[in-house]
Formats: C-alpha cells, sequence, structure tokens
C-alpha cells in the first residue's frame, strides 16, 4: 500500500485546510484509516482516524474543529481542518491501518503551516 498525502499549505489562524490522502496498490477499503501529526521538535501524535464502517476518533485537541472522512470506492481518506491555530502547525502523516495483519501504512506527510 502506497500512500499520497496532499492539501497542506500555509493559512492565517482561524482559517482553513482540508488535507486527502490517496492509497494505492491495494484496497483499503476494511483498512482504519487516519492521521498523525507531528510538530517541530514533538513526538508524532495522533490526529483522528476512521474505521471501514465509518466511526470516527479524534484526539482531544481535534475534536470540535478537525472532520476526517473517507471514500472508499476512490481509496481516499481526507482531514478537514477548521479553525486553525498556530500549534495546529505540523507535518500532517496519513496511515492505513491493516488490523488483520497488525501493521501500518504511513504516507509522506504533507506541512500544514499555521501563522498568528
Amino acid at each position: 500500500v502506497q500512500l499520497q498525502a496532499s492539501g497542506g499549505g500555509l493559512v492565517q489562524a482561524g482559517g482553513s485546510l482540508r488535507l486527502s490522502c490517496t492509497a494505492s496498490g491495494s484496497d483499503v477499503g476494511g483498512y482504519i484509516m487516519g492521521w498523525h501529526r507531528q510538530a517541530p521538535g514533538r513526538p508524532r501524535e495522533f490526529v483522528a482516524a476512521i474505521s471501514s464502517g465509518g466511526s470516527t476518533n479524534y484526539a482531544d485537541s481535534a475534536k470540535g474543529r478537525f472532520t476526517i472522512s473517507r471514500d472508499n470506492n476512490k481509496n481516499m481518506v481526507y482531514l478537514q481542518l477548521n479553525n486553525l491555530k498556530p500549534e495546529d502547525t505540523a507535518v500532517y502523516y496519513c496511515f492505513a491501518e491493516d488490523v488483520q495483519r497488525r501493521f501500518n501504512y504511513w504516507g509522506q506527510g504533507t506541512l500544514v503551516t499555521v501563522s498568528s
């Protein structure tokens, strides 16, 4: 499975971005998909995930501002980022979790920069 993330950029505080992640090489419809992020000098942290059936899970920092969704027909997962804050500045990585094999696939990341 190869994952390609896109949609990052520079935005002012309070603005919005929509991140996309395209999976190729295999059908990931049965996988959990989601996003982590890593800010400079900080460990990678969980942001949001969505199951194959559409159940979602969010980090506390993302609740109420970010929305994760997926399109199984297109093998894609999205992350809508609203009301962005400077502390959201990070490289955002998408992942696909093969629950049966207990293996995670990772994309290359897309940079989100929020200016104050």
